[in-house]
C-alpha cells in the first residue's frame, strides 16, 4: 500500500538557496521505493517535504538514508520550538485518494 512521509521544516533567514541545493542534489533514484519527492513553501521560509513511497516498508527501510541527507542541511533550519527539534515529521499509508 503507498505510503508517504511529509516533514515540516523552518529554513533560518538567508539558507533557502542552501537549503533546496541539498535537495536538488539528490535524485529519486537514490531512495529505493521513492515513487515521488516535493518540497511545498507554505510560509515565509515555511516547507513541508513530501515523500510517496510503494509501501511503508520501503519508507522504513530509506529512514537511516533520510536522515544523513538532513544531517547534511540541518545547520539550515530553525529550531521549531516545542521540543520539536527542527523537523515535525509524520508517515503512515495512504487511505484515500483521487
Amino acid at each position: 500500500m503507498t505510503a508517504m512521509n511529509i516533514v515540516r521544516m523552518k529554513v533560518k533567514a538567508g539558507q533557502e538557496d542552501a537549503f533546496l541545493a541539498a535537495h536538488e542534489a539528490r535524485r529519486r533514484d537514490d531512495f529505493e521505493g521513492m515513487k515521488s519527492f516535493r518540497i511545498v513553501k507554505t510560509g515565509d521560509r515555511d516547507y513541508l517535504v513530501v515523500g510517496e513511497w510503494e509501501s511503508m516498508d520501503a519508507l522504513s527501510v530509506a529512514r537511516p538514508k533520510m536522515i544523513a541527507t538532513l544531517d547534511s542541511f540541518r545547520e539550515t533550519l530553525e529550531d521549531l520550538g516545542g521540543d520539536l527539534g527542527v523537523t515535525e515529521p509524520r508517515s503512515g499509508e495512504v487511505v484515500f485518494s483521487i
